[in-house]
Order: structure tokens, then C-alpha cells, then sequence
């Protein structure tokens, strides 16, 4: 019997790529996070304004987790108060735009097929 091989990311162990993939952008709000950060940085607050129905506490998890998988970076700016924080796609975050899009788009279709 031949036994698969496994893909070792970030001291966890993973079936296949797509299981790697989705472990980084699933959920219901870590794609939108991404969708909301393709054009720029924003801070805290102004990313919160773009999905009113996630919580503080969902989001501020999310966050970490994306910036733990260096997906998004977070900037903190202590020139004077009160504390700035920006966040926004680190280099790797970028490559993920074209599935973030298609993922996007595919909703887009989903609604003008109703």
C-alpha cells in the first residue's frame, strides 16, 4: 500500500495543498478580511465598518490569525496618541487576490443566476 505524502507548513502537518489553503483563508471571514485589505491598509476601525455583522472578538482572532500565517501585517504607529494600527497584505497575502477575486466573482454569478 502506498502511503501519501504529507505537507509539513508552519509545524503543522497537512493531507494536501488544499487542505493547507484552507486552513489559511477558510472560514466565513478571513476571505472577506482579505477581499476588504486588496486595495490598502486600514486601520482597525475602518476594516470593522466594512462587515458590520462580525464581532470585535471574532475579528480581532481573525487578525492574529492572518498575521501569525503572514498573510497580513499589522503596523503600530505610537507618534503621539491616540495609537495608530494599519493592517494590510504582506507580500505572500498579495498571491492570494486572484482566488480571493474568483471567490468573489463566483458569488457575483451566483446572485444573477437567482
Amino acid at each position: 500500500m502506498k502511503h501519501e505524502k504529507t505537507i509539513n507548513y508552519q509545524g503543522k502537518q497537512y493531507p494536501c495543498c488544499t487542505s493547507l489553503t484552507m486552513d489559511i483563508i477558510g472560514g466565513k471571514w478571513k476571505t472577506v478580511i482579505l477581499f476588504h485589505l486588496r486595495n490598502g491598509k486600514l486601520r482597525y476601525n475602518e476594516l470593522r465598518k466594512t462587515m458590520p455583522s462580525v464581532t470585535e472578538r471574532t475579528l480581532s482572532l481573525q487578525l492574529k490569525k492572518l498575521e501569525e500565517d503572514g498573510i497580513i501585517k499589522r503596523e503600530v504607529f505610537y507618534k503621539k496618541p491616540p495609537l495608530k494600527v494599519y493592517y494590510s497584505l504582506t507580500e505572500l497575502g498579495t498571491t492570494l487576490l486572484p482566488i480571493v477575486q474568483s471567490i468573489a466573482d463566483w458569488g457575483d454569478y451566483a446572485i444573477s443566476i437567482q
